[in-house]
């Protein structure tokens, strides 16, 4: 396939996403009012992108493709994925859907009598890969069974293409720069058409990704399910039945993966990954002054707790008051007992702060604070400060 020809095709593919773009600015209120979202950062977007990018990329790669059937294939499993994933888009987002996600979560709609919006999208998208698999190996000459099975791992790596994509548009730009990266591998020349499907997904994507990266507007279902069954075509297109096996094995394993990993994560602890994800992207979003305030208290209760629990210095040992020739016991004389005088021996020593006795007065509450605060109690367990030493 000449240069000029993919040149040309990527050419078409950025002029026609950029005029559908402009045209979608002037949509009627009632498509813009459903094609609207909000994003993370609590901003307006829109959907519009998506169904702009499918169009701009399966017409130009129907327009330009050669051989025909590449073209006719391109056409059907790109444009067949947008209208379906549009759908999903748009109905998928009400409330009584938006629990449906997943393969899982489309399978329980099922069981409770409920065809999910997804559901929809997912045998959408596999009836239009179908097709474009039948087409694509219309005119080679297999037996019925060969014939079949390249069919079959055609539209496996059609369908799979178009769900993969979809799953990584979970953050500005990504779905679009894992597009780019797909395609170039199959910008090589060839003479199945492969290269020019290629092409026109490259310059649809280079067209829609400054609006993107900036969180105007994002795919939605529509734009990335398309751009990855295009991807799906030119693959299989390129690729003969062992080529075909692999990739489809790939993709399987990929979204398997998908319901117990998160790509998100697996790509913000790879460095290049996460340096090519966050390339162009907008810088995130300062926290909130509340939520900021609330760090501050949080840090400010935790230092104070750490200070609380800390142990405090023990205090030097207090002299010991000197008593007054007033308060000094009279020279011991044992009384013998049961005299007057053993009866007033426990006056005379409670007079005197013996301890081991009650006082006759209840003391200052200046010195009870004191002794609590002197000594702390502690478990009888584990020895660590009791309740009343600040340490829980």
């Amino acid at each position: 396939m000449p240069a000029a020809r993919r040149f040309v095709t990527a050419a078409a593919a950025a002029v026609a996403t950029r005029a559908l773009q402009r045209a979608g600015t002037r949509l009627p209120a009632p498509i813009t009012e459903a094609l609207a979202r909000t994003n993370h950062r609590g901003e307006p977007v829109t959907l519009a992108e998506g169904p702009v990018v499918a169009l701009g990329a399966a017409l130009a790669a129907a327009a330009f493709a050669a051989p025909r059937r590449t073209a006719v294939a391109a056409a059907v499993a790109g444009l067949g994925s947008a209208v379906v994933g549009a759908y999903d888009d748009i109905v998928g987002a009400r409330p009584e859907q938006r629990a449906d996600k997943g393969f899982r979560g489309h399978l329980l709609a099922l069981r409770e009598g409920r065809v999910s919006a997804g559901a929809v999208k997912v045998a959408g998208v596999g009836v239009s890969a179908l097709v474009a698999g039948t087409v694509l190996g219309a005119s080679e000459r297999r037996g019925p069974l060969g014939a079949a099975v390249d069919t079959a791992l055609a539209a496996t790596v059609i369908a799979g293409a178009a769900n993969v994509v979809n799953l990584f548009d979970l953050r500005p730009g990504r779905a679009l720069k894992v597009s780019l990266l797909a395609a170039a591998p199959l910008l090589g020349p060839g003479r199945d058409g492969s290269a020019v499907v290629a092409s026109a997904v490259t310059g649809a994507a280079v067209a829609a990704l400054p609006d993107d990266l900036g969180e105007r507007s994002m795919l939605g279902d529509a734009g990335a399910n398309a751009l990855g069954a295009l991807l799906g075509v030119a693959a299989a297109a390129r690729l003969g039945r062992p080529g075909r096996a692999l990739t489809a094995a790939g993709l399987i394993g990929l979204m398997a993966a998908s319901e117990r990993v998160s790509f998100t994560a697996v790509i913000a602890r790879t460095p290049a990954l996460n340096t090519i994800d966050l390339w162009g992207r907008r810088p995130a979003a300062p926290a909130p002054a509340a939520e900021t305030a609330t760090e501050t208290a949080a840090e400010t209760a935790t230092e104070t707790a750490a200070e609380i629990a800390a142990p405090a210095p023990t205090p030097a040992p207090a002299a010991a008051p000197t008593p007054t020739p007033a308060a000094a016991p009279a020279p011991a004389v044992l009384p013998a007992r049961g005299t007057a005088a053993e009866t007033a021996a426990p006056a005379a020593m409670a007079a005197a702060g013996s301890p081991g006795n009650e006082p006759a007065a209840e003391a200052p509450a200046a010195d009870s604070s004191a002794a609590e605060v002197t000594a702390a109690p502690t478990s009888p367990r584990t020895g660590e400060p009791g309740p009343g030493a600040g340490g829980r």
